[in-house]
């Protein structure tokens, strides 16, 4: 069994979301202490404690320590036999971030996977449904991972009752990638949505953000709005947000996003999911901070040698690096420092479905 202190790093809820992932992929059982140390309000919340239920039942696992502010957690993998799930967090809990515990391991089930999972789909301090769908897997079938998200209803906080869908296809392995040169931008793309709110928020928040790119230079830009009269809004509390992403002629998707509050203007939202998108790609390499993070696990478990350049060394993606290289014995080469830009390599275990550790 492998010990993970939860408190390196930022000490938050990504360490045991990326120790549970690798956990249920290679198989090895885990044992996490001092889980989200670092946090205002530390241990196991509840949507923490939905999605190592929803990894404990696509594994057959055996679980310890599973309860509301627990420090501690052991678990145990079994196989991944596939199959449809339903994972319901309670709250306004983040979806994307559940799943980005459940699709490493998906990736290597018996069978297909269907989850459905309800809380909530636009929430702070993680990607947008709108990312996963137009930057992370797109960039992940580049791998030959086989995956789709259906968002079927948003969920704002404090309210969530947010709805995704995702359905992911088991593979054989998955590709090393190679993305280091973007090359030109050739197109911006997103959407800008509004639940329970005036529509011409929504139109107000694309405007902006769509003023700043073209001011930049950037011609080739679409931006959807996402509106819906009250007498057929489905959502169960008021919410706004936008999520640009910009695809270059080397096969690059960086993206970007914000959300909007009481009192904070929709040009401000706009304005700033579109300065940070400039951000990213004005430091000319194949991945934003964000989707950086998002693919180190992936990484690891390819075939061969994965090579890219990042537009910024979170801290996130450094103390993930050093996670994967604890569980899964494999070796990271990265130039750079944290806070900028850099290139990452590291050559993958060539995990398959069959393989055991």
């Amino acid at each position: 069994m492998i010990d993970i202190d939860g408190s390196i790093g930022e000490g938050g809820g990504a360490i045991m979301r990326t120790a549970l992932a690798l956990s249920a992929v290679s198989r090895r059982p885990i044992h996490i202490y001092n889980i989200r140390a670092k946090r205002p309000k530390p241990g196991l919340q509840p949507q923490h404690m939905h999605g190592v239920e929803a990894l404990a039942k696509l594994t057959n696992a055996k679980v310890q320590g599973l309860a509301h502010h627990s420090m501690e957690l052991t678990f145990e993998p079994g196989i991944m036999e596939g199959g449809r799930y339903r994972v319901d967090i309670g709250t306004a809990g983040s979806i994307t971030l559940v799943l980005q515990a459940l699709m490493p391991a998906a990736a290597f089930a018996e069978k297909t996977i269907e989850v459905e999972i309800i809380g909530g789909s636009d929430v702070p301090m993680a990607p947008s449904v709108e990312f996963l769908a137009n930057v992370t897997l797109p960039v992940l079938r580049k791998m030959g991972y086989v995956g789709e998200v259906e968002l079927v209803r948003r969920g704002h906080y404090p309210r969530g009752g947010g709805i995704v869908r995702a359905r992911i296809e088991p593979v054989s392995k998955l590709t090393a990638l190679n993305l280091t040169e973007p090359g030109k931008v050739v197109s911006i793309r997103g959407i800008s949505h509004c639940v329970r709110l005036p529509k011409h928020i929504a139109t107000r928040q694309a405007h902006a953000a769509k003023l700043t790119l073209l001011r930049a230079g950037y011609t080739n830009v679409e931006i959807k709005t996402e509106a819906y009269e009250p007498a057929r809004d489905p959502h169960l509390g008021p919410g706004t947000g936008i999520t640009l992403w910009a695809e270059t002629e080397g096969g690059a998707i960086l993206g970007a996003s914000s959300l909007g509050r009481p009192g904070k203007p929709a040009e401000q939202v706009g304005r700033e999911a579109a300065e940070s998108l400039l951000n990213q790609l004005g430091a000319d390499k194949a991945l934003d901070r964000y989707l950086t993070d998002q693919l180190i696990s992936y990484m690891a478990l390819a075939e061969g040698m994965s090579e890219v350049t990042s537009a910024e060394l979170t801290s996130h993606s450094l103390t993930n690096m050093a996670l994967v290289e604890q569980i899964l014995g494999v070796k990271f080469e990265v130039d750079g420092q944290e806070g900028q830009p850099g290139r990452i390599r590291v050559e993958g275990l060539g995990l398959t479905r069959t393989q055991r550790f």
